[in-house]
């Protein structure tokens, strides 16, 4: 049973299944890994209700964002055994309200931006730090393709495939997913190292992806996938 099944009509499964949606498409022979916005503004500081943690961090996706941090930390260990490239965004250091453009038109709180813990917040959760081979990418906007270097990044890697997790699934997840399914890379979404502050988004926006632009998969698949590699790269 997928995550998605309890929030689907029986109509929405038989028109998807009539319809030929939710193929799989499998991997290609070069991935990467992508690790969207895990950072401290969207998990808060320690493991906590998700309530209680927006209260300090207002972007928190509380204890599930923690448990998506040990699923990627698994991920990249695995990763990293075969030398992938790993790369990761985060959010600009923004210096004056007319930096935010559209984000502060919808979210009451984006003043905390411009404080100093805002600023800090957008630094990487240690337990999934970057090492110093890997790619760390800045972007204002959702996708991490937006207005970034990410793209002639991946050409200059000859990357073939995307191994993305991170946060939020209905936002900055999906809008860099659907880039990179408008640039030809076949994409694997890891759906233990996904997650959302929205339960029902998380869900909807799963099976959105799946039926259409991306591979929702397992971690342990990943790590398979990984594994059967023929030599680090």
């Amino acid at each position: 049973m997928a995550i998605w099944d309890d929030i689907l009509t029986e109509r929405d499964k038989q028109v998807f299944a009539k319809a030929g949606y939710g193929a799989k498409q499998g991997f290609g022979k070069r991935p990467a890994v992508l690790v969207i916005d895990v950072n401290y503004n969207f998990v808060g500081d320690e493991p906590e209700p998700i309530l209680k943690s927006v209260e300090r961090w207002r972007n928190s996706c509380g204890e599930e964002g923690w448990q998506g941090v040990y699923a990627i930390q698994r991920l990249l260990k695995a990763a990293r055994e075969k030398n992938i490239p790993v790369l990761y965004s985060t959010g600009n250091e923004r210096e004056r309200l007319a930096d935010s453009g559209r984000w502060s038109g919808k979210n009451a709180r984006t003043v905390e931006d411009f404080t100093e813990k805002g600023r800090k917040g957008n630094e990487i959760v240690k337990e999934i730090a970057p090492q110093p081979n890997d790619f760390v990418i800045r972007k204002g906007k959702p996708s991490v393709f937006f207005g970034t270097p990410l793209m002639s990044i991946l050409n200059e890697l000859d990357v073939d495939t995307l191994l993305v997790c991170g946060t939020t699934t209905s936002g900055c997840v999906r809008a860099t997913v659907i880039d990179a399914f408008s640039y030809n890379f076949k994409v694997s979404l890891i759906e233990e190292g996904t997650f959302d502050r929205s339960q029902s988004s998380h869900k909807i926006n799963l099976c959105d992806m799946n039926m259409k632009y991306a591979d929702v998969i397992s971690l342990e698949e990943a790590e398979k996938y990984l594994a059967q590699l023929s030599s680090p790269r």
